[in-house]
């Protein structure tokens, strides 16, 4: 399995710092999003989550709503989404990959299946934004039992919270850069850098930060401090901006190569 905890030690050695494209799975089609896979790993991308496309996405901003939208026109679900993951490995695609969805599809295939088909298909972390640390009691048992990383979201408002979400997480502490949903941003709240010190003094694991970061200067920024960088919306416009490009199969391969350098760029 390509795992997230074997991928941050190794940019630990070589002193980099994870670059964690966020893709919607489906859009604007599923043999897309497999090229997309293979375009993000040849871009320099470290991890990739892997989007599960919901109607009612409450931690996501317009363009990944937007994102949403279009995939489930194809009537993605998320067995699809982890179907198009072993789809990846068979065309070489060797990211770790964390499935970000809401508990709602988690709870309609079933838990204990969801963690089984999460093993088969070699995606070894989930991170389910509406499912809050206090219940999530039978998730956690069933990522241990099965080695698949359980990821939290820390927010600034987490307070006292956060020692006790940190104390139990594996793979990686997601920081949420602001308040709200995702989005991109240009200025983040004044307590940015006090926020993530205290997530890095209450664990020894990772740290990464997402929600809003969209260019090289901020990716930059935040790599002094953080050991990965999420970039969701940009891609996702990105996606969004080169899907007439995308849809055609005559002008696939030029779509596909805007959206490759554009992720590449973002390494500065």
């Amino acid at each position: 399995m390509n795992r997230i905890d074997e991928k941050f030690a190794e940019l630990k050695r070589q002193g980099r710092t994870a670059l964690i494209p966020y893709i919607t799975m489906g859009d604007p089609n599923p043999d897309v999003s497999l090229s997309l896979l293979r375009e993000l790993e040849l871009a320099g991308a470290d991890i990739v989550e892997l989007g599960v496309p919901y109607s009612d996405p409450l931690a996501d901003g317009p363009v990944i709503q937007r994102a949403s939208e279009r995939a489930l026109k194809h009537k993605i679900t998320i067995m699809d989404c982890i179907r198009i993951a072993k789809q990846a490995r068979e065309h070489n695609v060797n990211l770790p990959f964390i499935l970000f969805t809401y508990y709602n599809p988690v709870l309609q295939l079933g838990l204990e299946r969801f963690f089984e088909l999460l093993v088969e298909h070699d995606i070894s972390g989930v991170i389910i934004p509406d499912l809050p640390f206090e219940e999530n009691g039978p998730v956690k048992a069933l990522s241990d039992r099965y080695n698949i990383h359980l990821i939290p979201l820390v927010a600034p408002t987490s307070d006292d919270r956060i020692a006790k979400i940190t104390a139990t997480a594996s793979g990686f502490i997601y920081c949420v850069s602001s308040l709200g949903v995702t989005g991109m941003r240009s200025d983040f709240f004044s307590g940015i850098d006090e926020f993530l010190a205290s997530v890095r003094r209450s664990t020894d694991l990772p740290i990464a930060i997402g929600f809003g970061i969209s260019t090289s200067e901020q990716f930059a920024h935040f790599s002094k401090t953080c050991d990965g960088v999420v970039i969701g919306s940009a891609i996702v416009r990105k996606i969004e901006e080169a899907t007439p490009l995308l849809m055609n199969d005559s002008s696939r391969s030029d779509g596909l190569v805007q959206v490759r350098e554009f992720v590449r760029q973002l390494r500065g």
